[in-house]
C-alpha cells in the first residue's frame, strides 16, 4: 500500500502526465512533463526496471545473505553499482541493504527519466524520487492514525532532486520492527531516505519514542529532515515544511 499521495493542482494536471509501471513486486506511479516524449517513456521505464531487477536478482542468487540481513552488510568483493548504493544506504542507517531497495529503484528510474523530462516524480510504494519546477505537496498516509491524510510535506523546487520515503509498522507489506504509523525521511539520496525511514520506524513502539526516533535520524549523515506519526502524535525535525490538508467536499 502506498504511504503517500501526491496532491497536485489543476495546473499540475495539465503540466504533468502520469503512467503506471508494474514489474513483479515493483509498482511505480510516474509523472513527467506533458511536453516530454511521453509515448516512449512508459516502455523505457519498464525496461529500466527490468534491467535493475535482473541485476539485483542475479546478485541475490549468489549472495543469499544479502537479502536476509537486517544489519549493516560488508561487501566481500566488487558489486554492481545498485548493490553498492543499497549497502551504503543501509550501513549509514544501521539496517540491512534491502531496506533501501524501493528507494533505489525509484531513484534509478527518476534519474533516467530526467534525461527526457525536466520534471519527474516516481513513487514506488510510498518511496518517492522527485525533481519539480513548482512546489508540490506530498500527502502523508498513516493507516488508522487520526492524522492520516491530514498532513502533507510541501516540497520546494530548490530542494529537488530529492528522495522522500516512508516506512510503517502498521501499513503495507514492508518489514518493520516498530509500530510507527508513518516514519518519513527526506534526503538527496532516495536509497538513504528509504533505509533511514526503516531504521527510524524500527525505534517507535509507542508515542513516547517519537523524539528518540528523530534524534536517531538527525545523526544519519545525508538525512535533511524527518517526521514520524504514531497514533494521534506527530513529531518533525529538519528541512521540511508541513501543510494541513483540507478535507474534500462531498
Amino acid at each position: 500500500m502506498s504511504s503517500k499521495r501526491i496532491y497536485r493542482s489543476t495546473a499540475d494536471g495539465i503540466r504533468l502526465k502520469s503512467f503506471p509501471v508494474t514489474v513483479k513486486e515493483t509498482d511505480l506511479w510516474v509523472a513527467v512533463s506533458s511536453n516530454s516524449y511521453y509515448e516512449q517513456l512508459p516502455g523505457e521505464t519498464e525496461q529500466l526496471v527490468w534491467q535493475k531487477r535482473l541485476i539485483l536478482e542475479a546478485y541475490l542468487e549468489h549472495n543469499p545473505d544479502f537479502a536476509k540481513s537486517f544489519e549493516p552488510f560488508l561487501l566481500q568483493a566488487a558489486a554492481p553499482d545498485i548493490i553498492g548504493s543499497m549497502v551504503k544506504a543501509g550501513n549509514l542507517a544501521g539496517v540491512g541493504p534491502m531496506a533501501a531497495v524501493a528507494g533505489m529503484i525509484a531513484e534509478e528510474a527518476g534519474k533516467h527519466l530526467l534525461q527526457k523530462s525536466p520534471e519527474v516524480i516516481v513513487e514506488n510504494g510510498g518511496d518517492i524520487f522527485l525533481k519539480v519546477v513548482k512546489p508540490v505537496n506530498i500527502g502523508i498516509y498513516a493507516g488508522s492514525s487520526p492524522l492520516s491524510g491530514k498532513l502533507a510535506l510541501q516540497i520546494n523546487p530548490l530542494q529537488t532532486p530529492l528522495g522522500v520515503c516512508t516506512s510503517s509498522g502498521t501499513v503495507g507489506p514492508s518489514h518493520s520492527m516498530g509500530r510507527a504509523d508513518a516514519a518519513v525521511v527526506v534526503s538527496e539520496s532516495c536509497a538513504l531516505a528509504d533505509a533511514a525511514a526503516t531504521a527510524m520506524g524500527n525505534i517507535v513502539q509507542s508515542p513516547e519514542d517519537l523524539q528518540a526516533a528523530l534524534e536517531f535520524a538527525k545523526n544519519i549523515k545525508g538525512v535533511s529532515g524527518a517526521l514520524v506519526i504514531c497514533s494521534d502524535h506527530v513529531a518533525a525535525w529538519g528541512d521540511i515544511e508541513l501543510q494541513k490538508v483540507s478535507p474534500k467536499k462531498a
